[in-house]
């Protein structure tokens, strides 16, 4: 299953659920939105999916009727099949089943994919977002960003105590889950030992949808006082677009410049799109600062 999310969370696009519902849906407990078709009939008491009072009904075509009988089937068919057997509104629906005790989480979940573009673009659609669309509510909210921070923390798990460099797919996949999708730039530091493994991972400034701001200064401060002797960039652009800007390249070739003092290596800077990457070094933008040194 968590292959499936970690695939999902780097795609970019998913075809969008004309039948939707939109309209806001109000009362005290979290709901979906209301079907126009008509009510089912009430669904027999269950604890976790199992009937209590749906004894003797074997003989009819459908002996669990309701949303409670179709969790228990989608239930059946993750653990049965695999979450491959899953269409991405499914899995949003299943998710959702956490906020909902009952009732038919479906249309929600199709409307948020068709607000959002893609079950990815749920799962890192901010809180706010969230909370205003019709039928979410707390509980909703922090189901979704807990399935999110369980998916990044699972990818930077991936990276713990292994030399950065060999697992290149693996870090581009953290930062793709970590960084693609956010709606300002962000820069990080990776901050490696002598044997290239990860020392800290912190977000050293956040910014504009098009502009975030560095103090080389600060970088060479932090990376002194981790004792880290190379470091990776990264950020992110909003746009979806990972080609480097001219300021881009001139505010790298200066830290480069001043790390290179310390007898501190920069292995790359890495520019996050939505489903693309650039690196300087595969693009020969690192090393240049060395040449006009």
């Amino acid at each position: 299953m968590w292959d499936r999310l970690l695939k999902t969370l780097r795609r970019t696009e998913t075809e969008p659920f004309p039948d939707a519902p939109t309209r806001r849906v109000s009362g005290m407990a979290e709901r979906p939105a209301a079907s126009p078709t008509p009510a089912p009939a009430p669904a027999p008491q269950s604890v976790d999916g199992v009937g209590l009072g749906d004894a003797g009904l074997d003989h009819l075509p459908f002996p669990s009727t309701g949303p409670l009988g179709h969790r228990a089937r989608m239930r059946e068919r993750l653990l049965e099949r695999g979450a491959e057997s899953l269409a991405d509104y499914e899995l949003l629906e299943m998710l959702l089943f956490l906020a909902f005790k009952k009732g038919d989480t479906k249309p929600l979940a199709k409307s948020l994919i068709n607000r959002f573009g893609s079950y990815a673009g749920v799962l890192v659609a901010s809180p706010e977002l969230l909370a205003v669309e019709p039928g979410v509510g707390p509980h909703s909210v922090a189901a979704i960003k807990l399935v999110q921070a369980s998916a990044e923390r699972l990818a930077r798990a991936e990276l713990a105590d292994q030399p950065i460099l060999n697992n290149w797919d693996r870090l581009i996949d953290y930062l793709t889950i970590a960084m693609a999708r956010e709606p300002i730039e962000q820069f990080r530091i990776l901050f490696l030992d002598n044997r290239n493994r990860l020392i800290a991972n912190e977000i050293a400034s956040r910014g504009t949808v098009n502009h975030t701001q560095v103090y080389v200064r600060e970088v060479v401060k932090r990376a002194l006082e981790l004792h880290a002797t190379a470091l990776i960039l990264v950020h992110n652009h909003p746009s979806g677009d990972p080609t480097a800007s001219r300021d881009d390249i001139a505010m790298t070739a200066e830290i480069e410049r001043a790390i290179q003092v310390m007898d501190i290596v920069l292995h790359d800077h890495l520019i996050i799109g939505k489903g693309r990457f650039l690196s300087f070094r595969q693009q020969g933008l690192i090393g240049r600062a060395a040449g006009r040194a």
